[in-house]
């Protein structure tokens, strides 16, 4: 695969990954309808898109993430990769959620605004800004990127297992295992050890990955599909971890072999603010949901409209907001994406 067509598939997977997203923190029929009987059938049809498309996104983007990290990997990169995460991860999650602090005590202290928070006053102090950025207390969408952070630090540990196939598979069956048994690591969460070393062992090992799109490509990805359809059935019925996580890893590896890179539209600039629109969504749609449900007459059909809509109002809102700040702060925007 062509160094260009890579980089367009993985730009078109992070995005709909992040629309993905979306859907998971936009449940809303409770808000509009209460615990009614028409609620909660508007919560099961929300839960029914997001726990099934919504549920793979964060493990898609931890396989992104760890095999972008270790493509082409050896040790004397790994200065330069530690260098490039933390302008692109560590200094993004410190910003964002301190800004998502000051934003929630700001809101405080606005009568409508602090209604719909529901959160009454909070105190604008150092102990309360500290404990926002390190628990992501007003962000709780970035557990995903301190996540991320503990196992960029954990990469060259990772990197002596992940670096030799046999001694690969077996450290990834066992941290399976402990996914299985619902083992307790400390700071790190087992599933997104997972996660983040499948997708370090797929750079390493699995170079058939980058490959041109073929048919044999194709009907192996059919088969991760329907491994992760079968999962994601024992899941519903049986309610078991190691189904759970099996089904949100396999259902995004299948559904990049399946996908013909060759075919795919080239990628739109409102496709590339992705970090941004993941950083921003979550605050804008509990603010647009509580707002609506406040303001709107009871209805089944309008939370319902609301949710579908929901990632691709949030996207456009993202670009635009991305593009305003590009253009009077450029310094500041590339600072908040990344470098991205």
């Amino acid at each position: 695969m062509e160094e260009r067509k890579f980089r367009s598939k993985i730009t078109w997977f992070t995005f709909v990954f992040s629309l993905f997203v979306v859907w998971v923190h936009a449940y809303n029929g409770e808000l509009f309808l209460g615990k009614t009987t028409r609620g909660e059938g508007v919560n099961q049809f929300e839960h029914m898109i997001g726990d099934s498309l919504g549920q793979i996104a964060v493990p898609g983007f931890f396989l992104i993430s760890a095999y972008l990290f270790y493509r082409n990997f050896h040790w004397g990169e790994l200065k330069r990769k530690w260098i490039s995460r933390f302008h692109s991860v560590l200094i993004p999650y410190v910003l964002w959620t301190a800004l998502y602090y000051l934003g929630y005590v700001a809101g405080s202290r606005l009568p409508f605004v602090e209604r719909v928070m529901g959160k009454g006053r909070i105190p604008l102090d150092l102990e309360h800004l500290l404990d926002g950025i390190v628990n992501f207390r007003y962000l709780y969408v970035f557990w995903y990127l301190r996540q991320l952070i503990f196992l960029i630090l954990l990469a060259p540990f990772l990197y002596v297992f992940l670096r030799r196939k046999m001694v690969g598979t077996v450290f990834l069956a066992l941290v399976f295992g402990a996914v299985w048994t619902a083992a307790d690591f400390p700071y790190i969460n087992e599933d997104a050890l997972f996660y983040y070393g499948c997708g370090g062992f797929l750079a390493l090992h699995g170079h058939e990955l980058e490959k041109p799109w073929s048919m044999t490509r194709f009907f192996g990805g059919v088969l991760f599909l329907g491994a992760g359809a079968l999962n994601y059935w024992l899941t519903a019925r049986y309610f078991l971890p190691g189904t759970t996580v099996l089904y949100r890893i396999c259902t995004p590896i299948g559904l990049w072999l399946m996908v013909n890179e060759n075919y795919l539209p080239k990628v739109k600039p409102w496709m590339e603010c992705n970090f941004f629109l993941y950083a921003v969504h979550f605050a804008l749609v509990r603010l647009l949901n509580k707002s609506i449900a406040f303001l709107a007459p009871p209805s089944v059909w309008l939370p319902v409209a609301l949710y579908l809509a929901m990632p691709f109002l949030m996207a456009s809102v993202s670009y635009w907001g991305a593009a305003v700040m590009k253009r009077y702060v450029p310094g500041i925007w590339r600072v908040l994406n990344g470098g991205r």
